[in-house]
């Protein structure tokens, strides 16, 4: 009888045992997942997403000469606080993105290898972000000519040639905020003369036939929203802050029509041979940065050069060369996560079409498979807040009306190279208004479409093109 009560106390105990065992473990489970949580979403406050009206000049980027500060086109640090500020409107801003986006597509469809990619063989200005060439591009201030006069451009990776409005604009010129460049009162002014060995190579790389205009070098540019710029090819004396590059050549534009307005032109960084990354290259040996502000009302900057040292905290990946559009970076994405967790998308499904990154692309276009399983993930770690109808090109919209902040999930890239990218997390969610917000990314229309790191996702990066290196680098926190 005894030696049963004591064989049934053991069972009992051996019964308790096990379940507190799984009660330990169920614990452990919670705990790990909790903390597995916590480290991968950020607690937003939605003001922190809002327009303000005071600018927040970043403390943060080199302290070099050739470094500039960049702004925002329509936040408070590029308009004078005598100017009404001007409300972003979302639709126009990414009806025009949509623009460059469509040309850009069309450029790497003109032939079937038109999106393979293959490997490729400081000054800091500070960055600005507005809405010009179809786009949300963000701005520097530079210097032209002899005195100097100072030129706010919108400043782009994915354009070489860099123009600014001429005086006397022989046909047409839209309203900027500074003066109109006068070449009469520049004493380093030079036109380019046609027909020339130098006019036929400009002209070659602008895509256009060489051209004469008594007997000057002319130019044509047109932009992917129908925007365009006509001039002459000339060369000039650029300050970038206290650095002189002399002898730059530029266009000076006399017919400049469509969508610029406030600014005076365009700053060229694309890997063509008129860009500035290739005409100062004996100067800056082809190497840039920048970090676009996190917001509109906070500054970043743009830096020529790479200074004395390289942050150990950069990571860098190959970047690639494209062979139907050259003027572009190429990146090797290769995978995302989601809330920390790594999405189940093929490599090929990257590889097969390509990726750029574009500072002139505001909103981040993903193959369909692979915008589908972000989409889908962050739809699945977002569902306790309600959402909302779908305002193009965002299918994934949230009312949030009913709170003061949000919790999102981390958003991370994997490139070649075993790099991986945390997103800001000014980047995961666009605000169309004070209580409705989106996810930031699109999917392309169509699966053969390049994809299109844009500048909503960059913002708080700061992002390293060592072109000689062949490499691209990325390090978080470089300016918020």
């Amino acid at each position: 009888m005894a030696m049963a009560i004591s064989s049934f106390l053991r069972c009992i105990l051996y019964i308790y045992s096990f379940f507190a065992f799984l009660c330990l473990y169920a614990h452990e489970v919670r705990e790990t997942t909790e903390i597995h949580h916590l480290h991968h979403t950020h607690i937003v406050q939605l003001s922190s997403l809002m327009p303000s009206t005071t600018c927040s000049a970043s403390t943060k980027g080199p302290n070099r000469e050739a470094s500039l500060t960049v702004k925002h086109k329509y936040g408070p640090c590029f308009q004078s606080n005598k100017d009404q500020l001007q409300v972003l409107n979302h639709t126009e801003i990414l009806l025009q993105d949509q623009s460059r986006v469509n040309s850009i597509h069309s450029m790497f469809s003109k032939n079937s290898d038109g999106n393979k990619l293959g490997e490729s063989q400081a000054t800091t200005l500070p960055a600005n972000s507005g809405l010009t060439i179809g786009t949300g591009n963000y701005i520097v201030t530079v210097g032209l000519g002899t005195p100097k006069t100072d030129q706010t451009l919108a400043f782009d990776t994915g354009s070489d040639l860099t123009w600014a409005q001429c005086e006397p604009c022989a046909k047409q010129c839209y309203n900027q905020k500074d003066p109109i460049f006068d070449p009469s009162k520049s004493t380093s002014y030079t036109n380019i003369s046609c027909p020339t060995p130098l006019c036929s190579q400009l002209t070659s790389a602008t895509g256009s036939p060489q051209q004469c205009s008594d007997p000057k070098c002319s130019y044509r540019v047109r932009y992917g929203d129908g925007s365009f710029t006509i001039g002459y090819f000339s060369k000039e004396r650029l300050t970038i802050t206290s650095d002189v590059v002399d002898n730059f050549i530029f266009g000076c534009g006399q017919d400049n029509e469509g969508l610029f307005e406030d600014i005076a032109g365009l700053l060229g960084l694309g890997r063509g041979q008129v860009s500035l990354v290739q005409q100062a290259a004996q100067k800056y040996s082809q190497f840039f940065s920048y970090c676009l502000p996190s917001t509109t009302s906070s500054t970043g900057y743009l830096t020529l050069g790479k200074g004395n040292e390289v942050s150990s905290s950069l990571k860098f990946t190959p970047m690639l060369t494209l062979s139907q559009g050259p003027s572009f970076y190429g990146l090797n994405l290769i995978g995302i996560s989601v809330g920390g967790q790594r999405l189940s998308i093929p490599t090929s499904v990257f590889s097969t079409v390509g990726t750029i990154i574009d500072s002139g692309t505001v909103i981040t276009r993903l193959p369909p498979t692979a915008y589908n399983a972000l989409r889908t993930k962050f739809r699945d770690m977002m569902r306790n807040y309600q959402m909302t109808s779908a305002s193009s090109p965002f299918d994934t919209c949230y009312d949030l009306s009913k709170s003061q902040s949000v919790s999102i999930p981390s958003i991370s890239f994997f490139f070649d190279g075993d790099v991986s990218v945390d997103l800001d997390k000014v980047g995961i969610l666009v605000m169309l208004s004070q209580t409705e917000a989106c996810l930031a990314f699109a999917g392309n229309s169509n699966p053969s479409n390049i994809a299109i790191f844009g500048n909503e996702q960059q913002k708080g990066l700061e992002v390293v093109y060592d072109v000689v290196g062949g490499r691209i680098g990325f390090r978080p926190g470089g300016c918020s």
